[in-house]
């Protein structure tokens, strides 16, 4: 009886070892299980029995040349302080298990910060102190684990391609193949259609025969080899994928082929095999195009909302897109924003985290002079930057999506990969009970009837169903100035059932005529001074007061800038301590229920700049719309708007105010307690905290340049009006994917009834195949376009 090992699930074949009441095939296996173990990360076969990968005994000195610093700056994506940021493509990931080990390395190696794994490209991103683990050590880890990385020039360079050259070579051979094929193979087809028997095609069709052979060969084993490498690992790790009905397919018409050629039964299907794989890697290139455009779409227009503030020479700012900054360009980085682009620091004094890109909090002191990574925080005033480097924006995506790398998986994607697998079982029981059945009856035709069914029922369509609707659906919101950050967010938003609004910055916005200054007489020396201060805020008050302010436009440098959330900041400038905050912050007690921003000199009170709150146009229309939600109104000032939003918004469930960043956060946490899907909608400043705790965090943002990871949604301030359009809009998307469900069903159904019956050829399914998935791809792209006409004004 054999044995299987206890962490690869591999047959026992050479070595037996026993340990811990567990059997394992080699010391690797056992010492994988041994390190699991003792790091309490055992769940590792809970997630997916004997989900382990054998480790591979060859030396690995062969990572020693990574230490090389030419080689270490070219593979690294990342590297300043301690700290590096690498990513390695590793092609054995291939289940929940692997996914959940390779993002627990910090649990095993204490150098080790953070790792990230993108599962579609089989790749992990490892954040690592570099002065403690090297770069060749860290590949050694992960090869010890079973995980070897691949590393070479193809995965060192970080450009994406848009469509893969050798799928295009595989294409072209089967296409020439197939054309050659069916000229070899029609005088003979002629000859018997005709009912004749040819004297030079007696003497030549065994040549003929030959030569179709010789094109098929390569065919199959180069042209196919990625269908069999799927379904030979998939089949190795006890998965029965969607590529096995394929090549069985495949196997089947080309032995088949053989016997014929070999036996002078017949001519065989060679040609028809050509065909096949011809039109089906015709249909991997048409969906490779699709996903590289509508990826290449997100990478770069998702981020069209991202602004950031231009400098000219003369000090005049400017709010440009992203994509328009050239290098040489001068931009203005405020407190807590994020640097957009690689730039070399010209003015002021840098204080960098890191921790969206490197997983920690620390930060890193600059000065003129110094290069500053794309991705980084600055904590403190103002900085000034030369870019050195264009926007990379698909790095920024990356950056946008770090927070929710725990979440590869959504509700359509689990239905759609349990529909796959069963598909995939009752597709190999109909062909065998249709081989037997044919075999009786017309032993030659069987060939034909189990080659169509496999092909035809292949479930490429079902599989497409989700990720193109989704797509087009976050390119159409897009558009709309409701930027999300990935199709589960959009699943997650039509399950919402209880919406928290923040109010200053999110359904307020703020006029130089709402705002009147109190207090003592401002000599201009102040003025310039606090002028400067609010230049280094990017809240919206201390913006709005900075527009207010009717002095030069004169910089003065900052010291010691300090934020204290929630309050807000102070600083010394040309010698005096400033505060600027809320009354408690400068010593003060707020008399009146009013918004205001309080100012103090060297401890002694100036004044207060009063805010008249004006709210988001349409905004009663609004909140009748959404109506069967539940609404809750958190904000950190006081309650005096709280008669005239009870007015505004009658089905109000709760408020709250004088709400710190902490209370906004447990005040969601209770609200999720209860069972409510939660959606926060906040300025993404000191709302952080809670649009991370929601199910759907969605950042409002009037010059769109206040950039968080923690969100999962950025959308345009003028734009909330049309809030309940979007929800709408994903709900009518996630109807959309369960009809193409229905249209990838029927496809599947009427194919399978025709080649069962025997009336299906194995080219025509071959054909049919990528048919059905432009279909889907087509009915995907009319539903949305036409849904979205519905609720948004469609640009050309």
């Amino acid at each position: 009886m054999s044995e299987n090992c206890f962490h690869c699930g591999q047959n026992i074949e050479k070595e037996r070892i026993a340990f811990d009441d567990k059997i394992f095939c080699c010391n690797g296996c056992k010492s994988v299980y041994e390190i699991l173990n003792i790091n309490n990360l055992s769940n590792f076969y809970e997630l997916n029995k004997r989900s382990g990968i054998r480790p591979d005994n060859e030396q690995t000195s062969q990572f020693d040349y990574l230490d090389t610093p030419e080689i270490f700056s070219t593979i690294t994506d990342f590297s300043e302080g301690k700290t590096s940021l690498v990513t390695f493509k590793i092609p054995v990931i291939h289940c929940s298990s692997c996914i959940w080990l390779l993002e627990s390395l910090h649990t095993l190696n204490p150098n080790i910060h953070y790792s990230q794994v993108n599962f579609t490209r089989k790749n992990v991103q490892i954040s690592f102190n570099h002065e403690e683990l090297k770069l060749s050590e860290l590949a050694k880890f992960l090869t010890n684990l079973g995980y070897k990385p691949v590393v070479n020039l193809e995965t060192a360079d970080k450009k994406e391609e848009v469509l893969d050259k050798t799928l295009l070579i595989k294409l072209a051979i089967a296409g020439f193949a197939f054309g050659n094929g069916m000229f070899f193979s029609l005088p003979e087809y002629t000859s018997q259609w005709a009912g004749t028997t040819d004297y030079w095609m007696e003497t030549y069709k065994n040549l003929f025969r030959f030569i179709m052979f010789l094109l098929a060969t390569p065919v199959v084993f180069y042209s196919a080899s990625d269908y069999f490498k799927s379904a030979w690992y998939g089949l190795k790790n006890k998965i029965v994928n969607i590529d096995v009905p394929i090549v069985l397919g495949i196997i089947m018409l080309y032995g088949r082929s053989i016997y014929e050629v070999v036996t002078d039964y017949g001519a065989g299907y060679f040609d028809t095999l050509c065909g096949l794989l011809f039109f089906m890697l015709l249909g991997k290139v048409f969906q490779k195009r699709t996903y590289s455009a509508l990826a290449y779409d997100r990478d770069y227009k998702s981020f069209y909302p991202i602004a950031v503030t231009k400098v000219d020479f003369n000090g005049k700012q400017e709010n440009i897109l992203l994509s328009e900054l050239q290098i040489g360009d001068r931009i203005m980085v405020r407190n807590q924003e994020i640097i957009p682009v690689d730039g070399i620091l010209i003015n002021g004094e840098g204080n960098i985290d890191n921790s969206f890109i490197t997983g920690e909090s620390a930060s890193i002191p600059k000065k003129p002079g110094d290069k500053i990574f794309a991705g980084g925080k600055q904590l403190g005033s103002a900085l000034e930057l030369e870019v050195i480097k264009t926007v990379n924006q698909s790095y920024l995506t990356q950056l946008w999506n770090k927070e929710a790398f725990k979440k590869y998986e959504t509700g359509l994607d689990t239905l759609t990969n349990e529909i796959s697998k069963y598909f995939t079982f009752i597709i190999l029981g109909i062909t065998l009970i249709a081989g037997i059945y044919w075999g009786r009856i017309d032993f030659e035709k069987m060939f034909q009837v189990i080659a169509a069914i496999l092909i035809i029922a292949c479930p490429c369509a079902l599989a497409l169903s989700a990720p193109f609707t989704f797509g087009h659906v976050m390119r159409i919101l897009g558009r709309n100035k409701f930027y999300v950050k990935d199709t589960l967010t959009i699943e997650k938003l039509s399950k919402i059932d209880t919406f928290v609004f923040d109010k200053t910055g999110t359904i307020t916005h703020h006029k130089k005529s709402n705002i009147k200054y109190e207090g003592a007489e401002l000599q201009e020396f102040d003025l310039k001074n606090i002028k400067s201060l609010f230049k280094n805020s990017n809240h919206p008050l201390s913006k709005s007061i900075y527009e207010y302010l009717e002095v030069n436009d004169e910089y003065f440098p900052i010291e010691n800038f300090r934020e204290i959330p929630g309050k807000g900041y102070e600083a010394m400038v040309r010698g005096n301590h400033y505060k600027i905050g809320s009354a408690k912050l400068v010593g003060k007690v707020s008399e009146n229920l009013e918004t205001a921003v309080y100012i103090s000199k060297n401890e002694e009170f100036l004044g207060k700049y009063i805010f008249k709150n004006e709210y988001r146009a349409n905004l009663n229309s609004l909140f009748q719309k959404l109506n069967s939600y539940e609404i809750h109104i958190l904000s950190g000032d006081n309650s005096s708007e709280e008669k005239q939003l009870k007015s505004m918004i009658p089905n109000v469930r709760g408020m709250a105010f004088n709400q710190s960043p902490e209370d906004k956060l447990n005040y969601i946490k209770n609200l999720q307690d209860q069972q409510h899907k939660v959606a926060m909608l906040g300025d993404g400043l000191n709302d952080a905290g809670a649009l991370k705790q929601s199910n759907v965090g969605i950042a409002i943002a009037d010059d769109t340049n206040s950039f968080t990871p923690s969100s999962d949604v950025i959308m345009s301030g003028d734009k909330l009006e049309l809030f309940d359009k979007y929800l709408l809009f994903s709900k009518d998307a996630m109807r959309i994917v369960k009809f193409t469900f229905g249209i990838s069903f029927m496809y599947n159904i009427i194919g399978l009834g025709f080649a069962v019956t025997g009336h299906m050829s194995p080219i025509f399914a071959a054909i049919l195949m990528p048919i059905s998935s432009i279909s889907v791809v087509g009915f995907t792209s009319i539903a949305t376009w036409a849904r979205s006409t519905k609720y948004f004004k469609i640009r050309k």
